[in-house]
């Protein structure tokens, strides 16, 4: 269950806004979404934030996989720690480019993390939980093993 609802948060980490900041003078706004960061200013072009976009979408494969491979708990278990360092570069990227967006907007106020940006939060409690079940079926396991 914790692994496809940390599926369902880093897809929706895809659609949804992550970052956005607003010049209060010239009323001019950047949005940056998985694949893009895109203004209102339409003589500024997109800048392409596709790390982002492939990052989230190979955790989603990976925790989808990980559901299939539920009878082998130890392989579980590696590609939780697999989705964990997916999960963090990921929120690593955004922050990386959110930082490209601050100073493609000239203004002393910072941006404001959408949405989109605290879902990978969310997935990264999701997997620990995912893992922490997964090591207990494990014991549980082992310890009925023991008492054939």
């Amino acid at each position: 269950m914790f692994l496809l609802l940390l599926a369902i948060s880093m897809a929706c980490v895809l659609f949804l806004p992550i970052w956005s900041k607003t010049d209060p003078l010239s009323k001019q706004t950047l949005t940056m979404t998985a694949t893009q960061i895109t203004s209102t200013n339409p003589a500024q072009a997109p800048f392409a934030t596709y790390a982002i976009a492939a990052l989230a979408a190979a955790s989603v494969a990976v925790a989808l996989f990980e559901i299939s491979q539920y009878r082998k708990r130890m392989t579980q278990l590696m590609l939780g720690s697999l989705n964990l360092m997916l999960i963090a570069a990921t929120l690593g990227a955004s922050f990386y480019y959110s930082s490209i967006g601050e100073r493609m907007l000239n203004v002393k106020m910072p941006g404001e993390f959408e949405a989109g940006f605290y879902l990978p939060t969310l997935a990264l409690l999701l997997n620990l939980l995912a893992n922490r079940f997964i090591r207990r079926d494990e014991k549980l396991v082992r310890s009925m093993d023991r008492l054939r």
